[in-house]
C-alpha cells in the first residue's frame, strides 16, 4: 500500500466551475482516490497517511499554464532569443532549474509550445523520470514557419532552424519536419500561422501559410496521432487554422464574425495568452518598453475580448496561458494573471476563470478528463492556498499564501527556493525590457 495524504476541512474548489464546498480529499499514490466522507473512511485505520488540516484554506487543482516557453530563459529581445541561446547543454540545465520555479508558484502542468533545439522534449522526459523536479509537461518541438517568418521577422532563415523555429519550404519539407519532430518525441506540432514581415510591420502579424500548407501539416501530424497547435493573430489566420483542423489555437485575436463562426464550428480550444500584453501595457515603462508597443498591446486585448467571450459562450474551451519565458513574463511570477484578465476583460466569474486554468487545461497536456479536477480517479495535482481565490483571484499570485503543492500525489518541498544566479557571459542582451518584470518591480512607486 502506498503512502497517502488526507486533506481535511478545506474549502474545495474542484475545477469544474462548481461552487466551493468543505470536504476531505484523499491522495493515494498518483491519484485522488476519494473525496468527502469516503476519503475519511478510507484513511481511517491506516498508519501511512499524512493528515493536513486545511481549515480556512482553499484546496484546488494545480494551475495548468497552457502557453509556456520553458527553454527560453526570459530573453529581453528576439535578438537575445535567436542569437544568444546557442549552447544547447547550458540551455537544458537552465530550463531544468527554471521548471521548479513554476511548481513554487502552484503551477503543476504546462504546455511548452516550442523550444530552442529540442530541449523541451528532453526536459519533459527528465521530469517524468524523476531526474529533475518540475510540473507535468506536454511539449512541442521547433515551431514550423515559412521562409516569410514568424514574430522574429527577418531573423528567420529561408531554410533550417534558428532559435525555436524551423523554416520549411513546400509539402515535402513540411511532412519531413513533422515526422522528425514526432520521432523525437514531440507531443504537439506547432505552426506559426502568422508572422511579421519587416516592410509590413505597420499591418501587424499577417498570415504566412496557404490553405494547402496548413492541410499538409494537419494530415501529416494527425496520421501519426499527434495534434497541431497554431500561433494565430488576426481573423484570417484563425479561421484558416480552424478550418484546416488545428487542435488548439494560441491567441486567436481580432476575430471577425466569419472567424468566430469557423472556431465555433470546429469547437477548437483557444488560448488567448494576454498576460504578456497586459504586463507590457501596465508596467512596460518600468522595464524600458517601447511606448508604441504598449498602446498596440492594450488595444489588442480590448479589441479581442468580445469575440473571445462570444466563443466561450458558444461552448468553445478557453484555456489560460501566460507566455512565461520572456523578460516581461518571468517564470513563477505571473501565472495567475491570465485568470485576472479573463475576469476583468472577458467578464468571466472567478470560478469560470479557475476552470479555464485547471480542468480546461487538460487538453493541452493530452490529459483531458484525467487532470485539473478534484475528484475521484483524477491525477493528484493539487494545491492548498491560504486564502479565497473566488474573493480575490490575486491570491493565486501570492507565493507566500501557497501552503502545499502536490504533483501526482507527491508533495513538493516549498522551503527549497531557487539559488540566486550570476550573469552568464553572452547569454543576455537588452531591448524591449531592461530588467526582469517581477511583481516587486511592478509594485514600485
Amino acid at each position: 500500500m502506498s503512502n497517502g495524504t488526507l486533506i481535511e476541512n478545506g474549502s474545495v474548489i474542484d475545477g469544474t466551475g462548481a461552487p466551493a464546498r468543505t470536504e476531505a480529499v484523499l491522495l493515494d499514490g498518483e491519484l485522488i482516490t476519494a473525496t468527502g466522507p469516503d476519503a475519511i473512511a478510507q484513511a481511517d485505520g491506516r498508519n501511512d497517511i499524512t493528515r493536513i488540516d486545511a481549515l480556512g484554506m482553499t484546496v484546488m487543482p494545480g494551475l495548468i499554464d497552457a502557453h509556456c516557453h520553458i527553454t527560453f530563459d526570459e530573453p529581453t529581445s528576439n535578438d537575445e532569443l535567436f542569437n544568444h541561446r546557442s549552447r544547447e547543454g547550458l540551455a537544458a540545465i537552465i530550463a531544468a532549474a527554471n521548471a521548479r520555479k513554476l511548481l513554487l508558484a502552484g503551477v503543476t502542468g504546462i504546455f511548452d509550445a516550442d523550444s530552442i533545439f529540442l530541449t523541451g522534449i528532453d526536459l519533459r522526459d527528465a521530469i517524468e523520470a524523476g531526474v529533475v523536479e518540475g510540473p507535468r509537461m506536454a511539449t512541442g518541438g521547433n515551431a514550423l514557419v515559412t521562409s516569410v517568418g514568424g514574430t522574429a521577422g527577418g531573423m528567420i532563415p529561408d531554410e533550417g532552424r534558428a532559435g525555436y523555429a524551423m523554416a520549411v519550404r513546400g509539402k515535402d519539407e513540411i511532412i519531413a519536419e513533422v515526422r522528425r519532430e514526432i520521432k523525437a518525441g514531440a507531443d504537439w506540432i506547432k505552426v506559426h500561422v502568422t508572422g511579421l514581415i519587416p516592410r509590413q510591420r505597420h499591418l501587424g502579424e499577417v498570415r504566412v501559410w496557404s490553405d494547402e500548407e496548413l492541410d499538409t501539416v494537419c494530415k501529416a501530424a494527425h496520421d501519426l496521432g499527434i495534434p497541431v497547435v497554431g500561433h494565430c493573430r488576426g481573423a484570417e489566420s484563425t479561421a484558416a487554422a480552424a478550418k484546416a483542423g488545428f487542435d488548439m489555437i494560441l491567441h486567436a485575436t481580432l476575430m471577425d464574425e466569419a472567424a468566430l463562426e469557423e472556431v465555433v464550428k470546429a469547437n477548437v480550444p483557444l488560448v488567448p495568452t494576454f498576460t504578456f500584453q497586459a504586463n507590457l501595457a501596465d508596467w512596460g515603462d518600468k522595464v524600458g518598453a517601447d511606448p508604441g508597443l504598449r498602446d498596440v498591446f492594450r488595444r489588442e486585448i480590448a479589441d479581442s475580448a468580445a469575440t473571445l467571450r462570444a466563443a466561450y459562450d458558444a461552448g468553445v474551451p478557453l484555456l489560460c496561458g501566460s507566455e512565461s519565458g520572456f523578460a516581461l513574463t518571468p517564470y513563477g511570477e505571473w501565472h495567475y494573471r491570465e485568470l485576472e484578465i479573463f475576469i476583468n476583460d472577458f467578464g468571466l466569474s472567478p470560478l469560470q476563470a479557475i476552470q479555464c486554468a485547471t480542468q480546461a487545461g487538460g487538453v493541452a497536456l493530452g490529459l483531458d478528463g484525467k487532470v485539473g479536477v478534484i475528484g475521484e480517479g483524477m491525477l493528484a495535482d493539487v494545491i492548498i492556498v491560504d486564502g479565497d481565490p473566488v474573493a480575490d483571484i490575486k491570491v493565486l499570485g501570492d507565493k507566500s499564501k501557497l501552503r502545499h503543492v502536490f504533483t501526482g500525489g507527491r508533495s513538493v518541498d516549498l522551503s527549497i527556493q531557487p539559488t540566486p544566479r550570476q550573469p552568464i557571459s553572452g547569454w543576455r542582451v537588452a531591448s524591449f525590457a531592461d530588467r526582469i518584470l517581477t511583481q516587486d518591480i511592478a509594485k514600485e512607486g
